[in-house]
């Protein structure tokens, strides 16, 4: 019997017939800077094993943490009354954004702590945000001068501190997100204005750091979003790409996403991710993965969040099935504090993922669609499958009031089938 505390249930069958197991992976290719190209790579697959990450959203923005970790945009840009209010409120009017960035002080940030609650999460890679769109990199970027975290604020490599934590002391993976613009930077801005025929800004400051960031820490998951309205072109990904693929340190193992310009999302890449939340609950044909926040309203930190606004365990668990039994991967996301603390009710959130993969796991990891995704008799039963092994399991989410439990799309073999 499973402990009361934890929602959910797996149940294994041994049926036939079953789904064959996917096709022996390629020998090693080389890759043109095409999207047709790019797009036939086989993703590694210890991602599609791996079926469940953390996100970790954490930059200057963790210092107003208030409403979303568009502040700066919503304050500046959109001018919304309530971020207006909270600047009049809590600032005095010179106080410009910038000003944020000494108080970034990642006091307490301990790689250590941080590995650990990761590990008891149950999850298997991590994804950390190396820069969102405001700019501010958690490395010492050559090309963000004064805007980083050597520079300002933690005066520390915030990536290379929990990167080296990571290998050593867990056996997730690790990934870095990177945003390819940023609202503010005079260049794109300037791009921008002459409709992208200008390339000043990837030229001079993403692609060096991209280069920067996968030289020097190696990320297995590149996580690229923000495009700021600019085709791929501008960006040069399929450029990118290729020597990522063909000549980086990392070109065997490292997995893209699918946000690399306007139109290449749930088009182009390697997983999709098609949109932020993103949980279709049917089969896909191309791999992807359900970005979602623990938070309801917030990827970064706020500390106007109250209870209600945290998806509970059950409601976690249910992304988390549902997700895996439909081909996806769960990136669940945490927002950190600005000084480096992972608030209580985050770090409660992963260790109760952690418990109930201790005890269901195996329906989890490493597993396949099966022909069916949930059941047509009972509700909130969802099903994944192991071809080699010739089982499939079904996880409910709720125990039946009957005390029985019926299953419409096995179908059982006389002397054949197991239930365990």
């Amino acid at each position: 019997m499973r402990p009361r505390e934890l929602p959910g249930l797996a149940l294994s069958l041994l049926l036939l017939p079953l789904l064959l197991p996917p096709c022996p992976a390629r020998s090693a290719a080389r890759f043109d800077p095409t999207w047709e190209s790019l797009d036939a790579r086989q993703l590694p697959a210890w991602f599609d094993q791996a079926k469940f990450g953390i996100f970790i959203h954490w930059g200057v923005f963790s210092v107003p943490s208030f409403g979303s970790e568009w502040f700066w945009w919503y304050w500046q840009k959109e001018k919304i009354p309530k971020y207006v209010e909270f600047m009049k409120d809590n600032y005095p009017p010179s106080f410009k954004y910038e000003d944020f960035g000494p108080l970034f002080t990642a006091k307490f940030f301990n790689a250590n702590q941080w590995a650990d609650i990761f590990q008891a999460s149950g999850a298997k890679y991590i994804v950390l945000t190396s820069k969102h769109h405001e700019g501010f990199t958690l490395w010492g970027s050559e090309y963000s001068w004064n805007w980083n975290a050597i520079d300002e604020g933690p005066k520390r490599d915030i990536v290379k501190e929990l990167e080296v934590t990571i290998r050593n002391r867990t056996d997730l993976r690790f990934g870095l997100y990177y945003s390819l613009f940023e609202w503010f930077h005079p260049l794109f801005l300037e791009d921008e204005s002459s409709s992208f025929h200008k390339r000043q800004f990837p030229v001079s400051k993403t692609l060096p750091e991209l280069y920067e960031l996968v030289n020097t820490y190696q990320p297995e998951i590149l996580w690229s979003d923000g495009d700021g309205g600019a085709p791929d072109q501008y960006w040069n990904s399929t450029g990118f790409l290729a020597w990522l693929y063909n000549e980086s340190p990392v070109r065997d193992t490292v997995v893209t996403n699918d946000r690399w310009g306007a139109g290449s999302i749930c088009k182009h890449g390697g997983f999709y991710t098609c949109s932020d939340r993103y949980n279709p609950g049917h089969l896909l044909p191309h791999k992807w993965e359900n970005c979602m926040t623990i938070d309801k309203l917030s990827w970064g930190y706020r500390r106007n969040a109250g209870i209600s606004d945290y998806l509970t365990i059950e409601e976690l668990v249910k992304q988390l099935v549902e997700t895996v039994s439909c081909g996806g991967n769960l990136l669940m996301n945490i927002g950190p504090t600005l000084d480096g603390t992972i608030s209580v009710v985050f770090e409660e959130r992963l260790r109760q993922m952690g418990s109930w993969l201790r005890v269901n796991g195996e329906a989890i990891y490493e597993t396949h669609t099966w022909r069916s995704q949930n059941d047509t008799v009972t509700s909130d039963m969802w099903y994944t499958s192991k071809p080699k092994e010739k089982l499939v399991y079904a996880i409910f989410l709720k125990w039946p009031i009957s005390g029985q439990l019926f299953l419409g799309q096995p179908k059982a073999i006389l002397g054949a089938t197991q239930i365990a």
